[in-house]
This record gives structure tokens, sequence and C-alpha cells, in this order.
């Protein structure tokens, strides 16, 4: 975001409140800032904001903009701001005020209106000319549960008309791809209120399309000589106080006792293959020893932000962890990086966007590992010209990370795959192999996850492809369609030999006509539809209907098979 657009956006940001003052008399002003892609302001009001308010709050924003009103700022002691806030009975700006450790504190104001701020703004409101409100939330004040829940408003500005229409337009188009209307629309996975927030039930559909990621993942790994490992979903806590884990992670476990020993289910699948690696001595020469595991985690997210399938309580990993010495550790990253970019290919993602995570505050391991393990990534990504974004002190509590981003259909960023380097690990854990010369050696670990979580990836390859999947991909690749009764038997015929192939094909046998049957297959984005009637049968084909091209008309078997199969599998490993 340019400093201008910056400076757009927080002045919006001040024109709403304002709005939302004249309308709202007894309102409490909280924050307001400008983010990506927008900007907000969180509201204390007995009333709940509707979308019709949201039309008037805009109304009364172009009301305060077409009186070109300036944005001054003013410097005041504490003390006069308190006296100011006070006065108008702003309790949460008091409250933000007694944190700041300056004598003296700027005020923005523009018209009657004031806010504490430090800025940025422009000079007029009369320079906001694109704005749109575009939803209603509930926010923790200050993001935290124990604090009131406010009503917070987002909008977006631009700095130009066109801008702003170009990018409504794509948020309409990402509320059609939406996962969560998807995934109900298709039969993929649902979630039920009885059995819990956060957990996932897969329907037919959707456990298909979860194996057919699975299957690919394991042969992809198996060629890649990872050793497939599978570990219980609960150990002792002791072992989690030993990885670090429990002092670092508890409140996000789920812990219980059982003959009075205290057990977590796991979050992370590492030390279970910390465990499965010391269990028998290695040599310098068997390293790196990769183990892979679709381990299923669990972890107690707060409800406020579970999300469909992109935040769940619980899901399954495509986790790894690499073994090796330290001077095959730059190796190792670089090969992981290529793995990833060879899988995100296979999935329709060809760009990406890298960030590298530094040691956080709360941590464990010496500065001396830290280093190693920073320098590693770094030449890493040097080594293959990759340009990337540094985050100081967002790295995880036991080493510096890198985070691969996939940038999807409408250009936006998931999180996906990840690369950790622990030195710390290996340290708490005793890891070790024998060198040449016999002596002991300290083992270096890699955690990484390629696709993250199947479910967060499963929400991605939804919002990315619109739930239309590619052939490999859809749970349901064929429908063949009856034209009547009479010619079931010969579309049954028709599904064997596509069995045969592995081709996923269903018959519709419904009671319904040709017209309705279409439809429906359309609407659930089956790629191929099959039309069988007198003439099919007697000529020994089918009418062939694709997602993508339309009526295509008759097609020999043999030939249509054979396409098919091609189109389907020419992705796989």
């Amino acid at each position: 975001m340019t400093d201008k657009l910056l400076a757009l956006r927080h002045s919006a940001a001040h024109v709403m409140a304002d709005a939302v003052k004249s309308l709202f008399p007894d309102v409490k002003l909280g924050i307001g800032p400008a983010i990506e892609n927008g900007f907000y302001y969180d509201f204390d009001l007995e009333h709940r904001f509707t979308p019709q308010d949201l039309e008037k709050i805009e109304k009364k924003m172009q009301n305060i903009i077409n009186k070109n009103c300036a944005f001054e700022k003013k410097e005041l002691s504490k003390k006069e701001a308190g006296a100011l806030f006070k006065e108008k009975g702003e309790h949460y700006k008091l409250e933000l005020l007694d944190e700041i450790p300056q004598s003296t504190v700027n005020i923005y104001g523009h018209g009657d209106f004031i806010d504490l701020c430090k800025g940025p703004h422009v000079q007029k409101t009369g320079e906001i000319k694109a704005f749109k409100l575009l939803s209603i939330a509930g926010a923790y004040w200050r993001g935290n549960e124990s604090n009131k829940m406010l009503q917070r408003i987002y909008g977006t500005a631009f700095l130009e008309r066109d801008i702003l229409d170009a990018y409504l337009e794509k948020l309409k188009e990402a509320e059609k791809r939406d996962h969560r209307k998807l995934g109900k629309e298709l039969g993929l996975f649902s979630f039920f209120e009885e059995a819990g927030a956060g957990l996932v039930f897969y329907l037919p559909k959707g456990a298909i399309l979860r194996k057919i990621i699975e299957d690919y993942i394991f042969q992809k790994h198996s060629k890649k000589n990872y050793q497939t490992v599978i570990t219980p979903h609960i150990l002792k806590s002791d072992l989690w106080k030993r990885s670090g884990h429990y002092d670092y992670y508890k409140e996000n476990m789920y812990i219980f006792q059982s003959d009075n020993t205290e057990y977590a289910i796991k979050p992370m699948n590492c030390p279970g293959h910390i465990l499965i690696y010391k269990s028998q001595r290695h040599s310098y020469r068997e390293l790196p020893i990769k183990m892979f595991e679709a381990g299923t985690v669990y972890r107690n997210e707060k409800t406020g932000v579970l999300h469909g399938l992109l935040r769940v309580r619980g899901f399954t990993q495509d986790d790894a962890h690499i073994f090796c010495r330290e001077d095959q550790l730059q190796q190792e990253i670089i090969d992981v990086i290529l793995f990833t970019k060879e899988i995100m290919d296979d999935f329709g993602f060809k760009e990406f966007e890298i960030e590298l995570s530094t040691r956080p505050e709360e941590s464990i391991g010496s500065n001396e590992e830290w280093g190693k393990a920073t320098a590693a990534l770094i030449n890493a990504l040097s080594e293959l010209s990759l340009e990337y974004t540094t985050h100081p002190g967002e790295g995880a509590f036991y080493g510096p990370k890198i985070d691969i981003k996939l940038k999807d259909a409408l250009g936006r960023l998931w999180q996906c795959a990840t690369i950790q380097c622990d030195f710390a690990g290996p340290e708490r854990f005793d890891i070790t192999y024998i060198g040449e010369d016999g002596k002991s050696y300290r083992t270096i670990m890699l955690h990484r996850a390629i696709l993250g979580s199947l479910e967060r990836f499963i929400g991605t390859l939804i919002e990315h492809y619109g739930g239309a999947f590619p052939l490999w991909l859809a749970p349901e690749q064929v429908r063949i369609i009856a034209i009547s009764e009479k010619f079931l038997a010969y579309s049954e015929n028709l599904k064997t030999m596509l069995d045969k192939e592995n081709i996923r094909v269903t018959v519709d046998r419904r009671d319904e006509t040709l017209g309705y049957k279409i439809r429906q297959a359309e609407l659930e984005k089956i790629p191929y539809l099959l039309i069988c009637g007198k003439k099919e049968e007697e000529a020994k084909t089918a009418s062939v209907r694709s997602r993508k091209n339309g009526d295509e008309g008759s097609v020999e078997l043999e030939r249509l098979i054979k396409r098919l199969k091609e189109e389907a599998y020419g992705k796989t490993v």
C-alpha cells in the first residue's frame, strides 16, 4: 500500500466514524485503521447495524466528503486530550490515551469531528472520491475475548473509481467462489453444531476429493524417498514438556488425565517422529532420513477465528521431518522448495510469494543455533534466486521458517507450505548420528509441510477453481444420463467400461426430465455428461457435453475413453 493510499483509507475511516456518530449519537468510538485492501472502524452501540444502515452511513459520508472539510492536526498535552475525550464520553479513547508514554498526543479533526490519531491523512475530505462500505462483523475490543464485543464496519477506498469498481467485481467473484457456500452446494463437507465447532465432516464427494489428494501426495513422497510413518493421536504431557510445546503452546492443546497420568492430544506430529528416529542408532551414511505422515492433529482454536475449512480445530497435515547433517541442511531446504513448486504446478498454482520469519522473543535455543538456522534458509532462497520478505520475530518458538503463499485465480494469497529449521528440538531430545570417525554428532531437523493442512488446502482449491475442478481432481468425473428408462441398460454397460478404466462415473437413474438432469449436472460442475439414447446405443457412441466446450455431439466410445484417461491422469505421478 502506497503512502498516498494509506492516508486516503485512514481518512475514509475517520469520515465513516463521523457519519456513524452523526446518525447514532450514542455510539462510542473504538479504533479505525487503514488495512490491506481497505479500512475499518470499531463501534460500541446498542443498536445492531444492518445492511440498510450501511447505505445510510455511505450517504452521510458522501455529504461530509462534499463539504470538502480540511483535516487539521493539533498537538495537545495528555491532560488536555483526556479532558476533551472525557467530556465527549469516549472512554475507549481514554483507555488508549493512558497507554501512550509521551506527554503530548496528536488529535486530527475535520468539521466538528475529532479523533485521537497519529495520521496520516489527506488534506481535505473531498479527496475521498472512490469508497464503499462492505460488511459488518463483531470484534472484541483490543482483540481480547475478555473485553466487550464491538461492531466493526469494514470498507474500502481507492484513488480512482475504476480501480474501486474492478475491486468490487473481484469481491463478487470471490463471494461466488466462497468454499463454505460451494462446499454445501457441491456436497463436499459439513459442520454439525451438535458435534462441536471447527470439526469437519467430509461428505461422500468430499471424501473422494480428499482421498485423491492423499493418494497423490503419498505417491509423490514415495518417489522422493520419504518413509511413511504413523504416530498416535495422544502422547504423555512429559513429551510435550520436553519438546517445549507445553510451555509455548499449551493454551492451544487439549489436555486430559488417564490412569493418574496427564496426556495431550497432539497439536503437532514432530515429537512422534523424533521418537521413531531415536528408536535406533543412525550412521552418517543413512542421512538424510525423511519421515512423512498424513497426521491428524487437534488445536484448541478460539471460536471467533474458526472459518470454514481455513481455520478448524481438527485437521490433517502432510507433515514431514527431515533428519540431516549440518552440511546437508541447505540442500535439503532447496529440495523442499523445489518439491513444493513441483506439487503446486500439478494443482494449478503457478505463482507464489515467500516470507522468511525470524526468532520471536519467546523461543528456545541459543543465538548461535538460530543464526545457523536462519542463514541456511536465506542461503537456500538466494541459491534459487527467489525473492522474499522478512518478518522479524514471527518464527516458530523452536526455529526460523520459510512460508510459501500461493496466489490463486483471483490473485489472493493462501498460506500453505512451510519449512522450519530446528536446532533446539534435537538438542532437547539428544538426537544424534554416528559420524565417519565413530563419534556422536547432533542431528539437525527440518519440519516441513507442503499442502499445509488438507482442510485448508481443499478450501483453497475450491476457491481457486470455483468448484469446477480439473478432471483429475473432480470427485465425479463423468455422469451418464439416459434419455429414457429404455436406455438405462446401455448406460450401465458404458459405466462398467469406464469403471474398468478407473474413471469416476455415475448413472443418473432419477425419474426426471432430460433437461432437468442436465441443468442439475451443470450446477454440480460435473466435467463430462454422456447422453445415451437410441442413436447412441445403435452406433455404440455417447453424446458428449463437456463443462468446457458444451455440446460436442456423438463420440465413439474407444476414442472417448482414451480422451478421458489422458485428461484425467496426465497430471498424476
